[in-house]
């Protein structure tokens, strides 16, 4: 894990104000369980004593990385805050015209979940019989439409105030691509966000991507390389455990991804907390090695809490619930932990990872 800076030169970089600490971003994909990393950068972007160099995203963490990206270059803090909210109204809004919709029992048991909702039910079925080429034969994505409006993707690469990094699979290498800085587009992000059983791959000079999220979720490695600062907080949307063994076939093909998706993430973590043993006992030269410092916010027991049809759900008041679950969380996690940036992992990756 050697350190190679990687600036290019048509950044504006935000520099740091002051005593202000740098981090970088690491934000998971979860559908609409993203709308908790929103509350969490939304209580970051009020953190005066921190700065951000970079950020790592994956699927709906990838939206959230360049909404934000873009909030931040165009407007600041408060851009960031009112281009964030203004994104995920707008799914809100979206999803108010599909099939998928809370029943009458859900909404009066106060429950997120939508394992009653008839249009629910029948989708999953039919992603499991037919392809979304068969399914979706136009490619129709309002996701898509969503982020070009949202998101002025020229003017993010072209004056981005942070690095960005998003990450997708390479379909037929099985390989990670990682989009640096001017390659973020609209088709970059779609491309880390392709569920295969839910939209068709997306197609980039030549080469087809599914989510990115199976070869990272997120992708650390490009923070360790492209990035100064050794601090990395990551954004922790889908749980690491399980208090309960999945029945349902809709709840074991949801614990499959989870674990697939994470496992790359329990890789890199594993990696680093090697190479970080090396450097403490002398056998790495600590000054052609970089130490990382990990720190993590996510609220693990509420995402378990949550099924997997939750993920689809983009009832306005479940995704501002999140939002404040993502901001209570951040505060918790700042009041506990912001002294220790820059000085040491708050995270104990031995016990959480290995």
């Amino acid at each position: 894990m050697a350190h190679a800076p990687r600036t290019p030169s048509n950044r504006k970089l935000l520099k740091p104000r002051g005593d202000a600490k740098p981090i970088t971003l690491a934000l998971q994909g979860g559908g609409a369980h993203g709308a908790f990393t929103w509350g969490v950068l939304d209580r970051l972007c009020e953190e005066t004593g921190l700065e951000f160099e970079g950020i790592s995203g994956t699927s709906a963490g990838s939206m959230n990385a360049v909404v934000f990206a873009h909030g931040l270059t165009v407007g600041g803090r408060d851009g960031a805050k009112e281009a964030m909210e203004t994104f995920w109204r707008r799914i809100s809004e979206a999803g108010k015209t599909g099939p998928i919709q809370r029943t009458p029992w859900e909404t009066l048991t106060k429950s997120w979940n939508l394992d009653h909702s008839p249009a629910y039910f029948f989708l999953d079925t039919l992603t499991r019989i037919f392809s979304p080429y068969q399914l979706n034969p136009m490619n129709v994505n309002p996701l898509r439409e969503i982020l070009g409006e949202e998101v002025d993707f020229e003017r993010l690469r072209r004056e981005c105030s942070v690095k960005l990094f998003i990450s997708a699979t390479n379909v037929q290498s099985g390989k990670n691509r990682i989009f640096r800085d001017d390659e973020v587009d609209v088709d970059a992000v779609m491309a880390s966000a392709c569920l295969p059983f839910m939209f068709q791959s997306v197609e980039i000079d030549g080469d087809a991507y599914w989510d990115g999220g199976y070869m990272g979720n997120p992708a650390i490695y490009p923070l360790i390389y492209d990035c100064r600062t050794p601090d990395v907080v990551i954004v922790q949307v889908n749980p690491l455990t399980l208090d309960t063994i999945p029945k349902t076939a809709a709840e074991i093909f949801n614990r499959l991804n989870e674990i697939n998706f994470n496992s790359t993430l329990m890789r890199e973590m594993r990696a680093i907390a090697f190479v970080t043993k090396l450097i403490d006992e002398g056998a790495l030269d600590g000054d052609h090695y970089k130490r990382m410092n990990i720190h993590m916010i996510g609220a693990e027991e509420e995402m378990k809490a949550l099924g997997v049809s939750s993920k689809l759900n983009a009832d306005w008041a479940f995704l501002t619930h999140l939002r404040d679950v993502g901001r209570e969380t951040a505060e918790g996690w700042l009041s506990g932990n912001l002294e220790k940036v820059g000085v040491e992992s708050t995270v104990d990756i031995q016990d959480k990872f290995l």
